[in-house]
């Protein structure tokens, strides 16, 4: 695999990894919110941690490499 595939497809990935990060956060949320306007059971609560914990793990790198990624296209740009 050639330096601009790999990169591209890396490129794919953090763009996946933050939709997904971000709408785990969106849940989290959500679930809060439920949980206020209720009660907070033990599952929604386990539910919203869960949430947050999966989407920062989800998030944090794809936000780091998506940052590697733009800084490797603008110091090395590579034809197309």
């Amino acid at each position: 695999m050639n330096l601009v595939a790999r990169r591209r497809r890396i490129a794919r990935l953090t763009v996946a990894g933050q939709r997904l990060g971000y709408l785990l956060y969106l849940t989290a949320i959500a679930l809060f919110f439920t949980g206020f306007a209720t009660r907070f059971h033990n599952a929604l609560v386990t539910a919203t941690i869960a949430c947050l914990v999966v989407g920062s793990l989800v998030l944090a790198p794809a936000i780091i490499f998506s940052y590697a990624v733009r800084a490797a296209d603008r110091d090395d740009p590579l034809p197309e």
